[in-house]
């Protein structure tokens, strides 16, 4: 895990990770927000929507944003201020997504602008947006 307090963080630095999302990855997600929408959950409806398959929750894959932000850049004791997100195409099961977080400017008070996005397997931005994070003033001894 990542700590950069506001001071070290550099307009332009980038961090991502990569998860392949998997139908267990909906049900679970489903399971906990409690949406059990057709468009997630139901293979045969969901075959015949506009989409022609299940798709991914969209807040699911801002789980993987919020990875980045609280273990990576800025990383551990980031308070999120806010996210923006457009979501522009479907993610389906077994869709493998690179989720990147940018620095992009140094706000006053100690915050800092993310651009956040998230691509497909075959490089197609899906989600676009921007967070607003608080990154710690300073390191904190983690205890084993």
């Amino acid at each position: 895990m990542i700590e950069k307090t506001y001071e070290e963080l550099i307009v332009g630095e980038k961090a991502f990770v990569e998860k392949t999302i998997t139908e267990t990855d909906v049900y679970l997600y489903a399971g906990i927000c409690g949406d059990f929408s057709w468009l997630h959950v139901n293979e045969m409806r969901a075959g015949s929507g506009h989409f022609k398959a299940r798709i991914v929750h969209g807040i699911l894959l801002l789980g993987l944003i919020s990875n980045i932000v609280g273990n990576h850049l800025p990383g551990a004791g980031t308070v999120y201020e806010s996210q923006q997100a457009r979501f522009l195409r479907p993610c389906f099961f077994n869709d493998t997504i690179r989720a990147e977080v940018e620095v992009v400017e140094l706000l006053p008070r100690g915050r800092v602008k993310l651009r956040t996005c998230c691509y497909n397997q075959h490089g197609d931005m899906i989600i676009e947006g921007e967070a607003v994070a608080i990154p710690p003033r300073r390191h904190v001894i983690q205890v084993e």
